[in-house]
This record gives structure tokens, C-alpha cells and sequence, in this order.
């Protein structure tokens, strides 16, 4: 769903808006979140090869001054398309080493068991997909998720 948004939207949307709300913001979120929850531990993560420092964040940066935008260079379609491919070649493995049935998630700022926490991430990716429809709806463009997947048994 998420790539899909990203594939779809013109290239007039990607950059426009008001910050944090540009489509390249929240896909890039989405992505480097969905990334980094996916390790078994916050001290096990390696970031994308092309992270560029606060680019994650949507929203100001997470430490003093806080009101300070995160101003970095916006990433192109085709990055995040790139990026994308990247999680998405994770997750087979990644799921495979994570103990879904550990208690604790790896991650201190989050109390809740594995399995939990990565619920947590398909959601967070599930509602960034629903904000980069939401900007593709307003410009004519329709997401269709029908047909993405198997659905039921």
C-alpha cells in the first residue's frame, strides 16, 4: 500500500505541502521506522545507506530547541521506491531472527511484548499509507488496494 502511494503520487505532490506533511516526509518515515522496528533491539539498527540525519522525523526535532523544523533535502520518488524494495527484501529474514514471543520489544521508550510492538509497526505504516492517500485523493488520484494481496484463507 505504502509503495503504491509512492509510485502513484506526481511529482507536484511529492514535495508540496506545508512540513511535516509532505508525501516524501511521511513516506520516508514510514519506510525508516518500519526499518528500524523490524530490528530485534534499537542498538542492532544500521541505518539505510542513504539516511540523511533527521529526515525521519516529521515533526521537529526530538531535543532542544524543540521547535526547530527538521530541514533536510527532500528525497525523490525513485529514492523512496529504492528504499522500499530495500525494507521490503528485510522482512522475510527479519521476521525469521525476531523472538515474537519475548516479552520485552527492544526498544525502552515502548513497554510492550514483541509481537505487540510489531503490530505497532505494520499499523504506523498502515496509517502513513492512509495520510499519502489521503493527498493523492485530494489531486484526483485513487489508491486502489483492492486485488494487492491475498485476502482470507
Amino acid at each position: 500500500m505504502l509503495r503504491q502511494g509512492i509510485e502513484k503520487c506526481p511529482d507536484k505532490v511529492w514535495t508540496s505541502g506545508e512540513h511535516p506533511r509532505t508525501v516524501w516526509r511521511i513516506a520516508y518515515h514510514a519506510l525508516f521506522y518500519a526499518h528500524f522496528y523490524m530490528q530485534t533491539d534499537h542498538e542492532s539498527f544500521v541505518p539505510w545507506e542513504r539516511h540523511r540525519d533527521q529526515a525521519n522525523f516529521t515533526e521537529a526535532v526530538p531535543w532542544p530547541p524543540f521547535d526547530r523544523p527538521c530541514e533536510v533535502e527532500p528525497y525523490t520518488r525513485e529514492d523512496m521506491i529504492e528504499y522500499c524494495a530495500v525494507v521490503d527484501g528485510l522482512v522475510g529474514a527479519g521476521v525469521d531472527r525476531l523472538d515474537l514471543d519475548a516479552q520485552e520489544c527492544g526498544f525502552p521508550w515502548y513497554s510492550m511484548p514483541k509481537l505487540d510492538h510489531q503490530i505497532l509497526n505494520i499499523r504506523h505504516i498502515q496509517e502513513h499509507s492512509g495520510q499519502i492517500a489521503e493527498h493523492l485523493n485530494a489531486v484526483g488520484i485513487d489508491v486502489d488496494w483492492v486485488g494487492m494481496g491475498p485476502v482470507g484463507p
